[in-house]
C-alpha cells in the first residue's frame, strides 16, 4: 500500500487496531481496497457495531477521530463508497459513516455530509521554544506558570497502565462520559508496542493529576486521550501536561501533533485553539439505507445532555461497571 494512503488512513486502519477492537468488543471489520494497474488507489475499513442502545451500524476509525478511508482519486473513492453501500444493505444496518479529512468535494448523491467536527493539527518545530513563541501572551504566561508549580510528567508503557487508567477513568466520570475497561488500554499497549505511550502527571505531593494516551503513526503523533482532573484545572495543569507532551514529541522527531477531534464551537475547541493549530474540517459522510435523519451521538444532543448530567452524579462503582458496556456502542 502506498505510504500516502497508509498515513491518510491513520493508525485506526492498522491490523493491530482492528485486532484491538475485535478482542475487546468482538466487532468485525470489513476491508476493501481499490486497485488500478496493480497499485492501491484507495482503502476502506468498516467496523460493524451492534449495540442495544446505540444501534446497528458501520463506521470507519472505531474510537478514533478519522481514518480507515483514504483514496487518491474520485474514481477510487466512489468505488469504495459503493462497496460500503452494498455491505450496509447486506447487513441491514441503520447507517454507515465514513470519517476522513475534508477534501473540499461534495459526497455522492446517496451520501449525506455532517460537518460538525474538526481535528487540530499542530506543526512541530525542532526547537520547542520556537513553538512557545507562536502562542498568545496569555497562553504563554499560563503555560510557563504551570511549569513552575511542581507538576511532574512521566512517559512510559505498561509500567504506567494503572495510573493512566485511573486518571482517565476518574476524569471521564467528572466530564459525564463512560470510559473503556483497563483491559482496553492494556491490549492497546501490547498490540501497538512502541507506537503507543502512556503519560501521567502528578503534583508536588505525588497525587495523580491527569493522564494521556499517545499514538504514533508515520511522522504524526496523536493525542488519543489527554485529561486533567477537575480540581487541578485552575492551576493550568492541562497546559503543563500538553506542553510536556509537545516537547516529548519533538524529542521523538515527530513533525505533526494531531490534537484530536472536537465539536465545532465547543469548549474543547477553545482550549485547543490556544496552541495555534491548523483547524482541519472532518468529512463525516453518512449512508442511510432506509432514509431518516443522521444520528446525533454527541454532546449537542438533548438526550446526551441529560445522560451527561446523570452520569456525573452516579457513584464510581456503578460508572466503572456500566461504562464499558455503553462506550462500546459509541465508536
Amino acid at each position: 500500500m502506498p505510504e500516502s494512503l497508509s498515513v491518510s488512513g491513520t493508525f485506526t486502519a492498522l491490523d493491530s487496531w482492528t485486532q484491538l477492537v475485535r478482542e475487546i468488543y468482538g466487532y468485525e471489520t470489513y476491508r476493501f481496497e481499490a486497485v488500478r494497474d496493480n497499485e492501491a488507489t484507495g482503502i476502506l475499513a468498516l467496523t460493524h457495531v451492534r449495540h442495544p442502545i446505540f444501534g446497528n451500524y458501520l463506521a470507519t476509525s472505531p474510537f478514533g477521530s478519522f481514518g480507515g478511508f483514504a483514496f487518491s482519486s474520485i474514481e477510487a473513492r466512489d468505488s469504495l463508497l459503493n462497496e460500503a453501500r452494498k455491505l450496509a444493505d447486506e447487513l441491514k444496518v441503520e447507517y454507515a459513516v465514513v470519517r476522513f479529512v475534508e477534501d473540499g468535494n461534495s459526497p455522492p448523491s446517496s451520501w449525506l455530509q455532517n460537518p460538525i467536527y474538526s481535528t487540530y493539527l499542530l506543526d512541530l518545530p525542532s526547537n520547542p521554544e520556537d513553538l512557545m513563541q507562536t502562542f498568545g501572551h496569555q497562553h504563554r504566561k499560563h503555560t510557563r506558570q504551570s511549569l513552575r508549580k511542581g507538576f511532574k510528567v512521566q512517559f512510559g508503557h505498561l509500567d504506567l497502565l494503572d495510573e493512566t487508567y485511573e486518571a482517565l477513568a476518574r476524569s471521564m466520570h467528572e466530564l459525564g462520559s463512560p470510559y473503556h475497561p483497563k483491559k482496553y488500554l492494556q491490549t492497546m499497549a501490547s498490540l501497538l508496542g512502541e507506537n503507543l505511550e502512556f503519560a501521567v502527571i502528578k503534583d508536588a505531593k505525588d497525587s495523580l493529576v491527569g493522564g494521556a494516551v499517545l499514538a504514533y503513526h508515520g511522522d504524526t503523533a496523536t493525542n488519543l486521550h489527554a485529561n486533567i482532573l477537575n480540581q487541578y484545572r485552575s492551576e493550568y495543569a492541562g497546559e503543563c501536561l500538553y506542553w510536556n507532551i509537545l516537547e516529548h514529541y519533538t524529542q521523538r522527531g515527530m513533525r505533526v501533533c494531531d490534537m484530536g477531534r472536537s465539536l465545532n464551537g465547543s469548549g474543547n475547541e477553545t482550549f485547543k485553539a490556544k496552541w495555534k493549530p491548523r483547524k482541519v474540517p472532518l468529512a463525516y459522510w453518512y449512508y442511510l439505507p432506509t432514509g431518516g435523519h443522521i444520528p446525533e451521538l454527541n454532546q449537542k444532543s438533548a438526550k446526551f445532555q441529560l445522560a451527561i448530567w446523570l452520569w456525573k452524579r452516579l457513584p464510581s462503582f456503578v460508572v466503572r461497571a456500566l461504562g464499558p458496556h455503553l462506550i462500546r456502542g459509541i465508536v
